[in-house]
């Protein structure tokens, strides 16, 4: 679960942003939740799309997800087992935000890459 900064929510105006970064903070998270939007995956087509990741922190984020009411798991009684991951209709609130934050790094991602242009050089 998302760890908790504060007891109370209502401590500042931003306080409501820090109370959503908390359910989609951690390095995979956000990434996870970007797929799915997509449809329901299993647990190796996330993996095919995040080869950085560990199969222990995927397993770890998808989890938290499902604790906090953003991704269902479904499990079939089969063998070799089989788990798909979807969306839960709280997860899909989160398409607005995840876009725009997709949205803002396709925009500024060259910038953090050190792909602007220095100080005091023409355009």
């Amino acid at each position: 679960m998302a760890r908790v900064r504060h007891d109370r929510l209502d401590c500042s105006p931003g306080c409501a942003v820090e109370a959503t970064l908390q359910f989609i903070d951690g390095k995979w998270k956000g990434v996870i939740l970007y797929h799915l939007l997509t449809g329901t995956l299993r647990f190796n087509e996330i993996r095919r799309r995040l080869p950085s990741v560990t199969p222990r922190m995927l397993t770890t984020q998808l989890r938290e997800l499902e604790a906090d009411g953003f991704v269902a798991r479904k499990v079939f009684a089969e063998v070799p087992p089989k788990v798909e991951y979807s969306l839960t209709e709280r997860g899909r609130t989160l398409e607005p935000v995840i876009s725009a934050l997709k949205a803002w790094g396709d925009a500024n991602a060259g910038e953090a890459a050190g792909k602007t242009i220095g100080a005091g050089e023409a355009a």
